[in-house]
């Protein structure tokens, strides 16, 4: 087993303004369609609990069904990517 250690980049010193919090909402959306349609690809279909070897998961759902908890990953997510964008030093800009 190789001693992996994150070293995620700190965004914390970023603030996100309005417009770019009104998108968390629809990228973690996205997220989580991305994230299903790449378990169902790989033969994976929903089931009331999880079951690996069974590929049954509870969160094949539409994004609307999901639980806060399950939600929240996704937001985190978005919320995380959005801001490193912004440490990056790019601009997102909503076309008119």
């Amino acid at each position: 087993m190789k001693n992996y250690i994150p070293n995620a980049i700190d965004t914390n010193d970023i603030s996100l303004p309005a417009d770019l919090i009104e998108l968390i909402e629809k990228i973690a959306e996205n997220v989580h369609d991305v994230w299903a349609a790449g378990r169902i690809a790989d033969g994976w279909k929903y089931g009331e609990e999880r079951n690996d070897k069974l590929k049954l998961h509870p969160c094949l759902i539409h994004y609307d069904e999901l639980p806060d908890s399950e939600k929240e990953y996704d937001r985190s997510t978005a919320a995380s990517t959005l801001k490193l964008i912004q440490k990056f030093g790019y601009e997102i800009k909503r076309k008119d």
